[in-house]
């Protein structure tokens, strides 16, 4: 009961592979998409949201939302069943990667070629020049963005996997042949250890899960019932919060001994438990870098999620591609007028609630503001308890619309 798990780069044969690998050992593929597929099934949700989560860079608001993380334990939680499951697949796409190389059932293989070779091979698919440059390109800042997400290296490190095969001059028959050398040469068996190495996949995974409802990002090892948790941030009361979350995880099944260590940059940073029911995706716009960068620590103090920018543009080039929730906006800025960004933004994101924060601003710019739909108009200093509450009050009537919306 072996598979073979292919991880995609872009125009090297993978279909012909893939045909040809599928055929020869009766594998039955499995795709990013039947992933996709299965978790929605198995959690609910949004494929196209699983989609990003996967394939996009990680937001900036992510270390506050932990939304990434959350996808890709489901994603893992499903992949676990699918590796206890008795048939045999061919893995291709993204989801290989989520494959431990303790499960030595799965053949991890990467065929890989230099980047002309993969542009000529593309062109003889029917792209232009220009078009098959861009749609590697695209397809390489994904891949290498989702394995920095999972391990901080690059997605054809060769570390990564049992085999990597160069495509050179070879055909897919050729490179069909040499995988299939491999994996009848290794010992690539459904062992004892190799399916408790799926358990102990399974038991991270549920125990991932569990912390991160709680807020919790933490590093996680479990072998054969024994787990260890390794906290990577400093924390004030480290053995009030290592009692927390022993017993918070004692509730799962299968747990025998729990170790909680400190990892190596223990002391570099600061932990902090997320608490999802605040505000976790605030854009902050002002020229002055200082003061956003002031305010910003301020509002993170009180669990009020912010990133900032100094420029309307990067203002609207972020609401384009990573949906912030709550924006602060300055209004007398270089470049775009705050009130200009007001306007764009909410051609872009509708549903964004905007609170102008401004030092310069006239009775006129508010009323302009207040008709272009912004929440709040604040002038500056600002009080940091006031600011605090009226971002968290945008951002319930947020979370409001999406549940009312998410019921119709």
């Amino acid at each position: 009961m072996s598979s073979i798990a292919l991880f995609p780069c872009l125009s090297t044969l993978d279909s012909g592979i893939i045909g040809e690998l599928s055929s020869i050992l009766t594998l039955k593929v499995y795709t990013d998409e039947n992933l996709f597929g299965d978790t929605v099934a198995k959690f609910g949700g949004d494929p196209e949201r699983l989609k990003k989560m996967m394939y996009n860079r990680t937001s900036v608001f992510n270390q506050f939302t932990l939304e990434k993380e959350k996808a890709v334990n489901m994603f893992r939680m499903v992949l676990a069943d699918k590796l206890a499951a008795p048939e045999q697949f061919l893995f291709h796409g993204f989801l290989t990667s989520l494959i431990p190389a303790e499960v030595t059932e799965v053949l991890r293989v990467l065929v890989v070629d230099k980047k002309d070779g993969r542009i000529d091979r593309a062109i003889k698919m029917g792209l232009s020049k220009g078009e098959a440059k861009k749609k590697i390109r695209n397809h390489d800042i994904s891949a290498f963005s989702w394995t920095d997400f999972l391990f901080a290296k690059e997605a054809y490190d060769s570390s990564l996997y049992d085999l990597v095969v160069p495509v050179e001059a070879k055909d897919h028959r050729e490179i069909t042949k040499e995988i299939l050398s491999c994996f009848h040469r290794t010992s690539v068996l459904r062992t004892p250890e190799s399916q408790s190495a799926v358990k102990d996949m399974k038991m991270v995974a549920e125990i991932e899960n569990l912390l991160l409802a709680h807020g919790h990002k933490l590093g996680i090892k479990a072998k054969e019932g024994n787990v260890t948790l390794i906290i990577q941030n400093s924390v004030l009361n480290f053995n009030g919060l290592k009692q927390d979350l022993t017993d918070l995880i004692r509730q799962i099944p299968g747990i025998k001994e729990i170790t909680i260590e400190k990892h190596k940059s223990y002391v570099e940073t600061v932990y902090r438990q997320q608490k999802f029911e605040l505000p976790s995706k605030v854009l902050f716009v002002d020229d002055e870098r200082e003061f956003v960068q002031t305010v910003s620590q301020r509002l993170i103090s009180r669990d009020v999620g912010t990133y900032g920018v100094y420029d309307g543009q990067q203002a609207l080039d972020l609401i384009a591609e990573d949906c912030p929730e709550v924006m602060v906006l300055d209004l007398k800025m270089p470049g775009l007028h705050g009130i200009e960004v007001l306007r764009q933004a909410k051609e872009i994101a509708p549903n964004i609630e905007v609170i102008i924060l401004t030092g310069h601003g006239t009775t006129k710019d508010m009323e302009e503001c207040m008709k272009l739909g912004a929440f709040a108009y604040m002038n500056k200093p600002v009080n940091i308890e006031e600011l605090s509450a009226t971002i968290k009050a945008a951002n319930d009537k947020v979370h409001a619309m999406q549940k009312k919306a998410s019921v119709a």
